[in-house]
């Protein structure tokens, strides 16, 4: 075999990868696969967020989660899910510092 062969192959391996990367990328910065479709909503216009999450155990997971400035403490798995909390006021946090 030839070394232009097995340059190409590099070449083309690399393109492809590239490809790849860049659709990844592209996927991401516009936000297909979240539920929203094509239409985007800015941070300041998210009704619902997952403030914190808490692993208890290899099963269970409690989820503080935020919905038009409530929050509520749920848990997940092992059964059914459980509303642990409900009507939580969202607390205000110090903003974080960067490190």
């Amino acid at each position: 075999m030839d070394f232009t062969l097995y340059l190409r192959f590099v070449a083309a391996l690399a393109l492809v990868l590239g490809l790849i990367g860049a659709i990844a990328w592209l996927a991401r910065r516009y936000g297909f696969g979240q539920g929203g479709g094509m239409r985007r909503r800015g941070a300041a216009e998210r009704r619902l967020a997952i403030v914190e999450t808490l692993v208890v155990d290899n099963r269970r997971r409690l989820l503080l989660i935020q919905r038009d400035g409530v929050q509520h403490l749920v848990m997940t798995g092992a059964g059914p899910d459980l509303v642990i909390e409900s009507g939580i006021t969202a607390a205000k946090r110090p903003p974080e510092e960067l490190s």
